[in-house]
């Protein structure tokens, strides 16, 4: 049974029998996207639809599951440790994390484990680049494309022709589908030998070389105030990063899908063209244009030469996600807005970056256990910004970011319309099991007699504070 004949009450439960278990779909008539009119259960036949190519996405990985319980407009959370009762047909796996943690994790390996998933409030599917059967070495490279923004989608695309072309100069096969958000990811199928470490830094030496064959397009920078264009994100490739999967369903208004394309269709895709309404009906004609995935196995070598390459000119390693223990060779660990001592002499390492002035703005906030009572900063505070950059806002919610953004725009009228659209940078920040959104103003085109003060920001969520106020020993 792919679905139910009749409108469904929200309240109801539906059985599906799914390669040959039953799968329960509670609240099956719950709206997931309201503006689409898409039920939960419309999210689970569409899996099923698709079936073949969403399992080739997610067979036998880890998965990290992003839960949106209150659908695609609600806030998700990330729980990373499968629960303590999972059915027959839903396999397990210890995966060790960074910070030394361990936890048992989800493993899809069948349709039912995948409706299983979604009944969860799964909409997009989040696995590691590893199989369960050997978890220390990736059999997958995530070139991930990310526009800046205010960057056109035509660019994107044109960065993802080169970042092909780069694999296949150097041994690899690119396979290309949208994010279904607003940017690319290229994956290639690798042999399962080398650490992530050794896969990311040939993510690195690649999103290097798309840079210098089109600087005006692309940036290696890790910085999100000194990019430009379209970033690769090479750090996708760390230890416990993953990426949406292909055939994933977005939790944007229109329930956009991560679809995968041919590289003939690469320069005239839409993003809006992949919908969960469309998808199907594009499966059913062409069936899964990536299923030679699993096929065009390769080997990192050229891209491990090429980083070598690198190092022996002078690029050594870029920087970490700051969760991650600093690692042997990589450079300092702060954003260039807040380096202590910058030479004016030195040339900007990116001619397009934004730039700023020693003392051009007051420094940016500390995070709150660093402030007074009263917001000011301590004289071991933040040191002053090399860019004129401050934050606007933390919160829970990005919608509560965002209004904190307009509450200061009503406060700085003269500020805000001097503001490019690249100049508001809307972080997704990771916690411990949720995202929380800050956001941050660059004031390059603001003239600096005008440029506000930093303030404390409005709304100012710590997201520790729950667990630095629990008492001993409380779960």
């Amino acid at each position: 049974m792919r679905g139910y004949p009749v409108a469904v009450p929200k309240d109801a439960s539906v059985l599906l029998e799914v390669d040959g278990f039953e799968v329960a779909i509670s609240n099956p008539g719950k709206l997931f996207f309201e503006q689409a009119g898409i039920t939960k259960l419309d999210l689970v036949n569409y899996y099923l639809a698709v079936a073949p190519g969403a399992l080739r996405g997610v067979m036998d990985r880890p998965m990290a599951l992003k839960r949106f319980v209150n659908g695609a407009a609600g806030e998700a959370f990330f729980q990373k440790r499968a629960p303590a009762s999972v059915p027959p047909f839903v396999h397990t796996v210890e995966l060790s994390f960074p910070s030394g943690r361990t936890a048992d994790e989800v493993v899809v390996s069948n349709g039912a484990a995948l409706a299983w998933v979604v009944n969860l409030g799964c909409i997009d599917l989040n696995p590691h680049p590893v199989r369960a059967s050997d978890l220390d070495h990736p059999d997958e490279l995530r070139v991930d494309l990310d526009p800046g923004p205010g960057v056109p989608w035509s660019m994107v695309r044109d960065v993802a022709v080169v970042a092909g072309e780069v694999l296949t100069d150097h041994g690899l096969t690119g396979w290309p589908k949208t994010s279904g958000s607003r940017g690319i990811h290229v994956y290639a199928r690798i042999e399962p030998r080398w650490t992530f470490g050794e896969v990311r830094r040939a993510a690195l030496a690649l999103a290097r070389e798309v840079e210098r064959r089109v600087p005006d397009l692309a940036t290696s920078k890790w910085w999100k105030e000194e990019r430009h264009g379209v970033f690769l994100d090479y750090n996708q490739n760390a230890k416990d990063r993953t990426v949406a999967s292909v055939y994933s369903v977005r939790p944007v208004p229109d329930a956009r899908v991560s679809a995968p394309l041919l590289w003939s269709e690469v320069p005239d895709a839409e993003l809006g063209d992949f919908t969960v309404k469309t998808m199907p009906d594009r499966y059913a004609r062409l069936g899964d244009v990536g299923a030679g995935i699993d096929d065009a196995v390769g080997s990192l070598d050229g891209l491990l030469e090429l980083s070598a390459r690198d190092e022996a000119a002078g690029q050594g390693d870029a920087p970490w996600p700051p969760n991650y223990a600093k690692q042997p060779g990589e450079p300092p660990r702060v954003q260039p807005s807040k380096r202590r001592m910058p030479d004016p002499a030195a040339a900007p390492t990116d001619p397009k970056a934004p730039r700023g002035r020693v003392g051009s703005v007051a420094p940016a906030m500390p995070q709150p256990p660093a402030r007074r009572a009263d917001g000011t900063a301590a004289p071991t505070g933040r040191r002053r910004s090399t860019h004129p950059l401050i934050v606007i806002s933390q919160a829970k919610a990005k919608r509560d970011a965002m209004a904190g953004l307009e509450r200061w725009k009503k406060r700085h009228p003269r500020a805000a319309k001097l503001l490019a659209e690249d100049d508001v940078l809307v972080d997704g920040m990771r916690g411990r099991s949720s995202l929380w959104y800050r956001v941050r103003v660059n004031l390059r085109h603001v003239p600096e007699a005008e440029r506000p003060a930093a303030e404390p920001p409005d709304p100012d969520y710590d997201p520790w504070s729950e667990y630095r106020e629990r008492p001993p020993g409380g779960s």
